[in-house]
């Protein structure tokens, strides 16, 4: 096969949830760009609808509103999905956060963290196995990235107790999926992002005391950008990653490794 096609993604079917905005917007439109037919959720319709739209200008992509912190919204995609027959990519992507002192960190701030970041992505995996395995192959397997977060690696500066140890997990989780599933020929794998402009991150991005503070932590001196995400997420669901299977694919600039 000529090598210029290792990296190609024309014609996958992906989904990627949480694709209205921030890593997983990054991740969505740097696919269709390349010629994947893209299927994105949001819990927001109204941005879910306008994302889709602004990105149906470079090739295919359709919008699924979800919230898939519950079983109904895991139900509409399967059911979205299952009218094209075919899923070659899953990207969970769909987060949340939640910010709080220890004293008074609130226990339903800490479950929605869990489900939506650890649960969902499980539930989701789970219920899109049969398409997901509907036509892979051993020669051509398909694919499923988890996005976890460097704070699931060290320990953030933030008092964000449940969203670290909610990434934490979808890496141990992801690990876990790529043994069982590999038999089926799909390979699982997470991204663990350092700092990336998102509406997570643009209270920190936007100040720009903070923002300098913050690259100056980082060893290559900047925050990621948009072909830094594209570039991780096309390696890792393309041929050139058909041999990597439970690994962790830190994008952060050398901050979680060299410090």
């Amino acid at each position: 096969m000529p090598a210029d096609d290792l990296f190609d993604v024309s014609g996958l079917r992906v989904l990627v949830t949480g694709g209205s905005r921030g890593i997983g917007a990054m991740i969505a439109e740097g696919l269709v760009r390349r010629g994947a037919i893209v299927t994105i959720t949001a819990r927001d319709a109204e941005a879910c609808q306008a994302q889709q739209e602004r990105l149906a200008e470079w090739g295919e992509c359709h919008a699924v509103p979800a919230n898939l912190a519950g079983e109904q919204g895991v139900a509409a995609v399967v059911a979205a999905l299952e009218e094209h027959g075919q899923l070659d990519v899953l990207v969970n992507n769909a987060g949340a956060t939640w910010g709080a002192e220890f004293d008074s960190y609130p226990m339903d701030g800490f479950d929605k963290v869990m489900n939506l970041n650890v649960r969902a992505v499980f539930r989701l995996t789970q219920a899109l196995l049969p398409l997901l395995t509907a036509r892979a192959t051993a020669q051509r397997p398909s694919r499923v990235i988890n996005i976890g977060s460097v704070e699931g690696i060290m320990v953030s500066a933030s008092q964000n107790y449940a969203y670290g140890a909610s990434k934490a997990a979808v890496h141990h989780l992801s690990r876990q999926l790529a043994r069982d599933l590999a038999a089926r020929h799909v390979l699982v794998n997470s991204i663990a992002p350092g700092p990336f402009y998102s509406k997570m991150m643009a209270f920190a991005l936007d100040d720009q005391e903070i923002r300098a503070e913050l690259e100056r932590s980082i060893p290559v001196g900047r925050i990621g950008s948009d072909d830094d995400m594209v570039g991780a997420a096309v390696y890792l669901l393309s041929r050139a990653s058909a041999y990597v299977t439970g690994t962790t694919l830190v994008v952060d600039g050398g901050l979680s490794g060299c410090s």
